[in-house]
């Protein structure tokens, strides 16, 4: 082409619609990827809680009697305190399961109150939370209110 002579610019072809399921693998992907570092975090602490629960169920396994009352009371007491920081390990088993079940439907993110995308560093800091920080703050201050 000579200089100074007018081309026309080459139309390019259209480009189709990628189809429904494509864009949704690719959705599913990039919120895979996204969260790859969160979905590892949630699954060492899920063993992790887990193994001390075995641990620490198989070494209390046995009721010891002590002589002394006073002794006897204080592993009571210690036993009751280990039930307690069981039943909380448990509560957060289980929302870390609830949190890995968001992530393999792709809801894993988005607050389940005003269903806006929860920033990363909440969810960084806080992987079970299914709350923005607004709703949560908001949701703090209801229940303050009804006490």
């Amino acid at each position: 082409m000579k200089a100074g002579s007018s081309a026309k610019p080459i139309a390019s072809a259209p480009t189709a619609t990628p189809p429904v399921a494509h864009t949704r693998r690719t959705t599913i992907a990039a919120v895979e990827e996204k969260y790859h570092a969160i979905r590892c975090d949630l699954e060492e602490q899920r063993r992790t809680i887990l193994n001390e629960v075995v641990e620490g169920l198989t070494s209390s396994n046995s009721q010891e009697t002590f002589p002394d009352v006073s002794d006897q009371a204080s592993a009571e007491a210690e036993q009751r305190f280990s039930m307690r920081i069981l039943e909380r390990e448990q509560r957060l088993v289980k929302k870390i399961d609830e949190a890995l079940a968001r992530m393999d439907q792709s809801i894993y993110g988005i607050c389940e109150r005003c269903e806006e995308e929860i920033p990363y560093p909440r969810l960084k800091a806080r992987p079970v939370t299914t709350l923005c920080i607004d709703c949560k703050t908001l949701e703090e201050q209801e229940e303050k209110s009804r006490r």
